[in-house]
């Protein structure tokens, strides 16, 4: 089945981000992230750490991009994605999904992240990958009683997947089906990017 056949991470970043900058200009997904404290990395655009904490431990991540983010795009193949362009991103997060599922319909299942929520760490992802593994049908992650992102979905779910529209992801299906909640020391969880100040405020949310 090959390395396709394991749990694939999915990254969506085709969204407008028209909350950080109405205008458009500024792209929030390329935006550097201050290192955190005491963290020798040097800074990196918001959606090149949230891939990197995908890669770092599923050997498979595609990405989503809207047409016409070719530096986003570029970011993303360099750090080792493979890069799906949504040509119905405006639609809504479901169209972006759906494009990602076609591209990894043979995995046996997804680790599904946001390209605005570079804090997660590295150590949820695994996790969400081992409580699939371990045959939860779907894996939500839990930080002191609030769950975030990413969510883990077996491939038992594909067709409610691939049925999505609209722009509420898979929120439905987290309310219809039973949900695996794991617990994590990580306030990533529920951090994402969504003005300015979010870039710099790496306190609890």
């Amino acid at each position: 089945m090959g390395a396709s056949g394991g749990i694939v991470g999915i990254l969506l970043a085709a969204g407008r981000g028209s909350r950080f900058d109405p205008s458009g200009a500024q792209n929030k997904l390329l935006q550097a992230l201050p290192a955190a404290p005491g963290q020798a990395m040097p800074s990196r655009p918001v959606v090149a750490a949230s891939a990197a904490n995908l890669l770092s431990v599923l050997p498979r991540v595609v990405a989503v991009v809207r047409p016409g983010a070719e530096a986003v795009a570029t970011e993303l193949k360099q750090l080792g994605c493979e890069v799906v362009t949504c040509d119905l991103a405006d639609t809504g997060m479901a169209a972006s999904l759906v494009c990602a599922l076609g591209q990894a319909a043979d995995a046996q299942g997804w680790i599904v992240a946001l390209g605005d929520m570079p804090r997660v760490s590295p150590e949820t992802i695994h996790s969400l990958q081992y409580a699939l593994e371990q045959g939860a049908g779907i894996a939500a992650p839990m930080y002191r009683g609030k769950r975030g992102n990413p969510v883990g979905f077996s491939r038992q779910y594909l067709p409610q997947l691939l049925a999505l529209q609209g722009d509420q992801g898979a929120r439905g299906i987290l309310k219809q089906y039973p949900v695996q909640e794991v617990d994590v020391d990580d306030a990533g969880i529920l951090q994402d990017i969504d003005t300015p100040a979010d870039l710099h405020d790496q306190g609890q949310p």
